[in-house]
C-alpha cells in the first residue's frame, strides 16, 4: 500500500494528511455512531452513584477526554516502530464500554465510585499482563467462552434499560404511562431508522432517537436545562476528583471483565484489518493495542474516565467505507476532546431524561447479547459446548436472580458472585472449557 507523508493524502491510505473537506465529513460520522455510547455509561453510573451536578458533568467530561486519549494512543503509539510500541497504529475508535456497566453499577451502589476506579487501575495491569503474552492466554478464553460471557453482558443490562424506559427506579414517577410512551416512541424511531434506511442516517440512528425523543420528553415537562446554566465554559479533568479505593471484590470483578475484553479486542483489530486493509494485523499490533488499553485504563482511572473498549460500531464503519487514514479518526478524537473540555455539553448530557436513554440504549444492549450468539454459534453446537453455555449463562442469571441464596457468605461474596451475573458466567464457563473433554471429531 502506498504511504503518503505530506497533506491532501488519500483517506484511503494509512498514513498522511488527507483534504480537511474530505476528513472532517467522515470524522463527524465516526462521532455520531459513538458518541451516545460514549457518555451512557457515565450517566447510569452517575445515577447509581448518587452523584449530583458538578460531580455528574465531571464523570461525563472524563469519559469523552480519556476515550479521546485512549483513541489518540491506538492511532498514534508511543515507542520505536522496530520495537515495542504501546499502541496498535491501526484504524479504530475507543469509547467507555458497555461491557462494565452492570458491575460498576453494583460496585457504586455497594461501595463507591472510588472502588471502581481502584478496580479499574488492577483491570488495567491485568490488560497489559495478557498484552505480554496474549499468544499464550488467548488459548483460555476461544470464542465459545468469550461469546458467552458478552452474551450474559447483555443480559445483564436489560434491567437498567427497562427501569430507565419506566423513568428510573428511583424517581418519584417511575412507572408513569408518560414515560413508557417516550421511551417507546424513542425506541420505534431508533428501531425505523435501523431497518428502513442507510448510510449516514443509519449510523445515527441513536442519535437521532434521543433527540426526538428529548423533544417530546420536554412536552410533558421532563427537562430541566438548570445544569446547562449553571456549567462553566472550559474545564480540564482533575486528577483523582473522585478518589481511589481499592476493594477486593471490585478489583476481582473488574478485573475479569478487562481479561475478557482484552480478548474480544482481538477480534475488533482484527475485523478493522481484514475488512479495512485486507490483511491480518500482526502479533506487534496486537500486543500494543492490548498493552495500551490497560495503559489509557490506568491513566482514565486516575482521570476520573470509567474503562474503555475498541468501539465494534466504527470498526463496521471502517470496513464498509475503507477509509483508514489515521488523521480522519484522529480528527473524531479532537472532537471528543474538544467536547469534554465543555462542561456546557456535558451539563446538557445530564438533562436527557432516563426514559429516553432507556428506549434508545435497549437495542444496543440487545445487539451486545446477540454479538454474545454469534460467537458462540461460531463454533459448532455441540453437547459439550452447549453445556458450557447452558450452565455458565444460567448458574451467573440464577444466582443473580435469587439475590438470597448467597446470604449466609461472607459480605465479599456477594459483592463478587451475587451482584451480576458476568463474573460467575465467566469462571464457569473457563472452568468448564477446561475441564470437559472435546468431542472427538468422526470420520463420516
Amino acid at each position: 500500500m502506498k504511504k503518503t507523508k505530506g497533506t491532501n493524502a488519500s483517506i484511503f491510505e494509512l498514513n498522511g494528511i488527507p483534504q480537511l473537506s474530505k476528513a472532517l465529513p467522515l470524522a463527524l460520522q465516526h462521532v455520531v455512531a459513538m458518541i451516545v455510547g460514549c457518555v451512557t455509561p457515565a450517566i447510569i453510573v452517575a445515577g447509581v452513584a448518587e452523584l449530583e451536578g458538578t460531580n455528574r458533568v465531571m464523570l461525563i467530561q472524563s469519559a469523552l477526554v480519556v476515550s479521546a486519549l485512549s483513541t489518540f494512543l491506538q492511532l498514534f503509539p508511543i515507542g520505536s516502530k522496530k520495537g515495542f510500541r504501546l499502541g496498535a497504529g491501526l484504524p479504530v475508535i475507543m469509547g467507555t464500554s458497555f461491557a462494565y456497566v452492570a458491575s460498576m453499577q453494583a460496585i457504586a451502589a455497594d461501595v463507591g465510585i472510588a472502588a471502581i476506579f481502584g478496580a479499574q487501575i488492577i483491570g488495567g495491569i491485568i490488560a497489559m499482563i495478557i498484552g505480554f503474552f496474549i499468544d499464550k492466554i488467548r488459548k483460555v478464553f476461544p470464542p465459545l467462552v468469550t461469546g458467552t460471557v458478552v452474551f450474559t453482558i447483555g443480559l445483564s443490562l436489560y434491567p437498567t434499560a427497562v427501569n430507565y424506559m419506566a423513568g428510573g427506579a428511583s424517581s418519584a414517577n417511575y412507572g408513569h404511562w408518560t414515560n413508557w410512551l417516550v421511551a417507546i416512541i424513542t425506541l420505534a424511531i431508533v428501531t425505523f431508522l435501523n431497518h428502513f434506511t442507510k448510510g449516514f442516517v443509519k449510523l445515527a440512528s441513536i442519535l437521532i432517537g434521543i433527540i426526538c425523543g428529548y423533544i417530546i420528553a420536554a412536552c410533558f415537562g421532563m427537562v430541566d436545562l438548570t445544569a446547562v446554566a449553571q456549567a462553566s465554559v472550559f474545564q480540564m479533568p482533575q486528577i483523582m476528583h473522585f478518589g481511589i479505593q481499592f476493594d477486593p471484590s471490585s478489583c476481582i470483578a473488574i478485573g475479569l471483565l478487562f481479561a475478557i475484553n482484552a480478548i474480544q479486542a482481538i477480534g475488533d483489530f482484527t475485523a478493522t484489518t481484514t475488512g479495512g486493509m485486507d490483511r491480518e494485523p500482526t502479533d506487534k499490533e496486537l500486543k500494543g493495542a492490548i498493552v495500551g488499553y490497560g495503559c489509557t485504563n490506568i491513566i482514565g482511572a486516575f482521570l476520573g474516565g470509567l474503562p474503555t473498549a475498541s468501539y465494534s460500531q466504527n470498526v463496521g464503519i471502517v470496513t464498509t467505507t475503507k477509509v483508514i487514514n489515521r488523521s480522519v479518526l484522529g480528527m473524531s478524537a479532537g472532537i471528543l476532546l474538544i467536547a469534554g473540555l465543555v462542561p456546557k455539553f456535558s451539563a446538557l448530557l445530564t438533562t436527557i431524561p432516563q426514559c429516553v436513554l432507556g428506549g434508545a440504549t435497549i437495542s444496543v444492549f440487545a445487539s451486545i447479547a446477540m454479538t454474545g450468539i454469534k460467537l458462540i454459534t461460531s463454533q459448532p453446537m455441540s453437547y459439550r459446548n452447549t453445556s458450557i453455555v447452558g450452565l455458565s449463562v444460567a448458574l451467573g442469571v440464577g444466582v443473580t436472580q435469587a439475590s438470597a441464596s448467597l446470604g449466609m457468605f461472607p459480605a465479599w461474596v456477594t459483592t463478587v458472585f451475587g451482584k451480576t451475573p458476568v463474573v460467575i458466567a465467566t469462571v464457569t464457563a473457563v472452568f468448564l472449557n477446561l475441564v470437559l473433554p472435546k468431542e472427538k471429531k468422526t470420520e463420516k
